[in-house]
């Protein structure tokens, strides 16, 4: 029998496809996307044959690498939690810099996790905040019914070395992070572990990363639909291929035999002779997969993060996560064309191949694109606009298909605004890579009157 539940879910979903494909169509009948004007009119130039070849030849690709993803992904299946007996013992380490009362709230959500409390050791480790982060800390240690382990920097030291201190103390099998920024669900820790059980060759699990203050405005909103595109395709594909190219910060796990080998290794890494003091999880994730280890993902291993909302503070993000993948692309051309594990690694060299793709070709065609509009608005304009719909269309369908919302067509507006207003930031940072200033880091003003709070409610979880 199929539930009222289910077929009004059906509808959402119904419903907010029809938004989606109506503004594609809309679009496309507005600008008329078949109008061959723009090629007639380069083919004209000298060097217009040479361009619209070269778009022709990357188009193809990307088609057929969209089309290999969403094979692996309507194969993907989260793993289902194993029985208490079996999940392992894990060290959950949570560094802080001036985060104020959210650090309790994630200490908070972790203690309350379904997860046997005598396996669980939870470190909680104060970067040298300046605000009072650690009198936050020190309330956790003596109210939760999970002991917390509180480790004290005298001084900011980086995010890099506040884990390497945390997991210097762990007594775990696993090895957990989590941003303290984030909070978790009851059963995520139950799922991020249990591949470490079934499988012995799995040496990292990628959480799945959604945004907690979406209420604060229309950016976390939009953020919240890049997210899920970034987590439920892109890491879903990867991970089938055992190769998720990064585990993020907000939530993994790490085998520990595979971490304490090069620990010291990955605590001194440095970058065209400077201390890498960013992307600490890209690096880890290489150095797993250098190993011979999988890296995979665990869809129902869930964690709401806080996103900016400004501007500047979104551009300084994505600078720094864009630094640190040119890095780490970088690092992982060293050893993923050799025989670095067992089976197949195919999918492990295509992800590669992308990578690099979207780091140099991508990026011309983007200061192509703005030529070419810059040039000749009338003819380009249209074009363009009618790209970034039919691009943004796939993480609006997503979106929309996994939660039923009309709010998935923010994903057009989110495309808009990337293409307009952020375009630049990958180009910059790969002329900078070697810069390593974390950007955001920042001193919040501290509210004395601020009441213990928890602000994973049941609307931020849907």
């Amino acid at each position: 029998m199929v539930t009222t539940r289910k077929i009004i879910g059906n509808k959402k979903r119904f419903a907010a496809l029809v938004c989606i494909l109506a503004v594609v169509a809309a679009v496309c009948l507005l600008y008329g996307a078949g109008d061959s004007s723009g090629i007639q009119f380069l083919k004209e130039e000298a060097w217009g044959n040479a361009l619209i070849a070269f778009f022709a030849v990357f188009s193809c690709l990307s088609l057929t690498e969209l089309a290999w993803r969403i094979i692996l992904v309507l194969k993907y299946r989260p793993i289902p939690s194993v029985s208490d007996d079996q999940l392992p013992t894990c060290t959950i380490v949570v560094p802080a810099y001036n985060e104020g009362c959210q650090v309790f709230d994630t200490l908070k959500s972790l203690a309350a996790s379904n997860y046997p409390r005598k396996k669980i050791q939870l470190i909680a480790v104060d970067d040298g905040s300046v605000d009072d982060t650690w009198e936050w800390i020190k309330q956790a240690k003596r109210t939760l019914a999970l002991p917390v382990l509180t480790i004290r920097q005298p001084q900011n030291q980086g995010k890099r070395q506040a884990l390497y201190d945390g997991f210097k103390k762990s007594t775990g099998t696993v090895l957990v992070t989590v941003d303290s920024d984030s909070m978790v669900e009851p059963d995520t820790l139950r799922n991020l572990l249990t591949p470490f059980v079934l499988n012995p060759d799995v040496g990292a699990v990628a959480g799945n990363v959604r945004v907690l203050n979406k209420d604060k405005g229309l950016l976390p909103r939009m953020l919240d639909i890049v997210f899920v595109f970034s987590f439920d395709f892109m890491r879903v594909s990867q991970s089938m291929v055992r190769t998720v190219t990064c585990t993020p910060g907000a939530l993994s796990a790490y085998r520990k035999s595979a971490v304490m080998g090069v620990l010291d290794k990955w605590r001194n890494q440095t970058f065209l002779g400077r201390p890498a003091n960013i992307g600490e999880d890209r690096a880890m994730t290489n150095m797993i997969l250098r190993q011979g280890y999988d890296v995979v993902f665990q869809q129902n291993a869930r964690v709401f993060t806080e996103v900016p909302v400004a501007y500047a503070q979104l551009c300084k993000m994505y600078l720094r996560w864009a630094r640190s993948n040119v890095r780490e692309t970088l690092a992982m051309t060293t050893f993923i064309f050799t025989r670095f594990r067992r089976g197949s690694m195919l999918g492990a060299r295509i992800n590669l191949v992308s990578d690099v793709l979207k780091l140099t070709v991508a990026q011309i065609l983007f200061l192509i694109s703005w030529g070419l509009i810059l040039w000749h608005p009338a003819i380009f304009a249209s074009k363009t606009i009618v790209g970034i719909v039919l691009g943004s269309s796939l993480s609006a369908t997503i979106y929309a298909w996994k939660f039923g919302r009309t709010s998935s067509v923010l994903a057009f507006v989110y495309g808009f605004f990337f293409f307009t207003a952020l375009t630049w930031i990958k180009p910059y940072a790969l002329i900078t890579p070697h810069h390593s200033r974390w950007l955001t880091r920042a001193c919040p003003k501290v509210n004395t009157d601020t009441e213990l709070h928890h602000p994973l409610s049941a609307r931020q979880l849907t």
